[in-house]
């Protein structure tokens, strides 16, 4: 059972998270106290064209099947995640870096060898944004990596229903290890817990997995206003290399680039308490891997521990920080492919199995039914909450 009380409707963890003041009309189902209230509200905001019927009918089928969750009747929360988030990416203007490095990926994947991914991170959206910029050219990274995530994404009603789509282990960061001092060693000791089952998982072989090396999502500079990636924890790249050269199997440890903050950024500072405000947007994302990263070779003229763990992260965080700025000259220069160099190649407009005009109409239609799709999946929990497993490799 989770240290939060799931069953007190008045624990804060239950407050709304998304104000009906930012919805230009307020849905009728967010007053229902039962599942009648609740699909009769979906049916007369279909009837009143508020909500487009496709979008009430895909209302009604996540509420049907997340009733049914908690009894763990089969419901497919990848496909829920991938198509919430689609409409949020401008294809025509996203990019991926070194598409041939991705491919090299999935074949070591299916020789049985391993594959860490040490990134930097900048939206909750993160996992479904890579998977879906991957999805028609790498599409067993896609849909098999296994993310390393906080334990908000599980312990946040909001984020749940989506953590339920993507392979996780939850650990608690670095950041929020001591916002309740009395908890820090059950955080602790969970910690050491999710690193046994990750260690088990390497074991087996044919493991992605990608990690948060900064412990968290990157903040723009407070006085620039400008992003980049947060520096990295080495201490937690040092953990994924000596996991990975444990294993018995194989392994790679590839940098990994993410530009993703204009389609839902993070809180402008890191905050305590759970219930953060979502901002969405439609933009253009971009991702790009760059070559594996040799320990003996760079720590080759190290002679303190230490300093050979520290030049091993620098060398990681170096080489995202020149992926993030040529998909930054890419997305945000309008450079495009253009912004290409010698070792970033730019592949242009990743396909989508779904894409849509960028007219301003369509995008601000887009922006309320999202809104009111959020709105939706907190009444949703509300009516039938039931916390999931912390530590959750699906």
């Amino acid at each position: 059972r989770s240290i939060l009380d799931f069953n007190n409707p008045s624990s804060s963890i239950l407050r709304p998270l998304v104000s009906t003041t930012q919805l230009p009309h307020s849905p009728t189902f967010l007053d229902a106290r039962s599942q009648q209230d609740l699909l009769s509200g979906i049916q007369k905001e279909m009837e009143t064209g508020t909500i487009p019927k496709p979008v009430a009918r895909l209302m009604e089928e996540l509420y049907l099947n997340y009733r049914n969750a908690a009894i763990r009747e089969p419901f497919n929360y990848y496909m829920f995640d991938q198509n919430y988030i689609r409409p949020l990416i401008n294809f025509r203007e996203s990019y991926v870096g070194n598409i041939s490095l991705f491919h090299e990926i999935e074949e070591q994947l299916k020789k049985g060898e391993n594959v860490i991914l040490i990134s930097n991170h900048q939206t909750e959206a993160d996992p479904v944004i890579i998977s879906l910029l991957l999805e028609t050219t790498s599409p067993h990274i896609s849909e098999t990596a296994v993310y390393v995530a906080g334990d908000r994404v599980i312990t946040d009603p909001l984020c749940k229903p989506f953590s339920m789509g993507r392979n996780l282990l939850c650990v608690y960061s670095k950041k929020h290890m001591n916002d309740v001092p009395e908890l820090s060693e059950m955080k602790m000791r969970a910690n050491t817990r999710t690193l046994k089952k990750m260690a088990l998982l390497l074991r087996g072989g044919s493991k992605l997995i990608w990690i948060a090396a900064s412990g968290g999502r990157d903040r723009p500079d407070p006085i620039t206003n400008q992003w980049s990636p947060a520096p990295f924890d080495a201490s937690a790249v040092d953990n994924m290399r000596r996991l990975v050269n444990l294993a018995g199997v194989r392994g790679h440890i590839y940098p990994l680039a993410v530009l993703s903050y204009d389609i839902m950024p993070p809180p402008r500072q890191v905050e305590k308490e759970i219930g953060e405000r979502r901002v969405i947007s439609f933009h253009g994302a971009g991702l790009s891997v760059a070559p594996k990263i040799d320990f003996n070779e760079i720590t080759a003229s190290c002679g303190d521990p230490d300093k050979a763990k520290d030049a091993y992260s620098q060398a990681f965080y170096d080489s995202v920080c020149r992926q993030y700025n040529v998909l930054k000259t890419a997305i945000h220069g309008a450079q495009g492919s253009d912004a290409s160099t010698p070792s970033v190649y730019i592949y242009s407009k990743p396909k989508s199995t779904e894409t849509r005009e960028s007219n301003s109409g369509f995008h601000q239609q887009l922006r309320y039914v999202c809104m009111v799709v959020y709105s939706f999946c907190y009444k949703l929990l509300m009516l039938h909450f039931s916390p999931i497993s912390f530590i959750d490799y699906k």
